[in-house]
């Protein structure tokens, strides 16, 4: 993953993933486009998403920030039933998404070079595969961003920074989000918190990433 954010690709991410919502079926489309964003923000070049069910329009917003970042998307199914359902889900997009099929664990061990993981908190024993792809990550190159969607009722998380290196923030975000983020080597120390903003007039939701450099005493 490029080490510097783009707010082009972030945006035109966004804004392919809102036009993609209009037909897509799934989760809320204020998640799906701010995934996609997130993901072609940080140049991501391979996508990996693991679904409980039928992938919908989490799976589309990373093929919306695959088409602006050139990248690929893997889509994690765990059982045959899934894969019908998802590619008639994802529609005419199909085939922008390489489907596997079994076991999550397994799969994401074969992925660990991936610099985006989209978890589903709804998966059964989430909690071990979001460790397992953060275990798989500290041996990947570079910044590795893991995004853990579904996550209302797995906020207590939040508090805690998973493996050595990673930090974890939970974002009110439709049905939660947790983005867990892994440290560049020689990244600069900063500190960052992110706010969510709740127009008074729409109840639409903006989320901001607020970033300063750490004062060394």
């Amino acid at each position: 993953m490029a080490c510097c954010w783009s707010a082009e690709n972030a945006t035109k991410a966004y804004l392919r993933a809102l036009n993609m919502g209009r037909t897509g079926k799934g989760k809320e489309p204020d998640v799906a486009e701010f995934i996609s964003a997130i993901a072609a923000g940080n140049n991501a070049q391979l996508m990996v998403i693991t679904c409980a069910n039928v992938a919908g329009s989490t799976a589309l917003a990373l093929v919306a920030a695959a088409r602006q970042t050139g990248g690929r998307v893997v889509c994690i199914l765990t059982s045959l039933h899934h894969y019908d359902a998802s590619v008639s889900a994802v529609g005419n997009y199909g085939d922008c998404i390489d489907f596997v099929i079994g076991d999550t664990e397994k799969l994401l061990n074969e992925y660990r070079n991936a610099d985006f993981m989209l978890i589903d908190c709804n998966i059964s024993d989430h909690k071990t595969v979001l460790k397992t792809a953060q275990e798989g990550a500290k041996h990947g190159g570079g910044g590795t961003l893991i995004v853990g969607y579904n996550a209302l009722h797995n906020k207590e998380l939040a508090g805690c920074s998973g493996a050595d290196g990673f930090k974890t923030y939970y974002l009110p975000i439709g049905e939660g989000l947790l983005v867990i983020r892994k440290g560049m080597p020689n990244e600069a120390r900063k500190s960052s918190r992110w706010v969510v903003k709740i127009d008074k007039w729409t109840g639409e939701e903006h989320v901001f990433r607020i970033t300063s450099p750490q004062i060394k005493a």
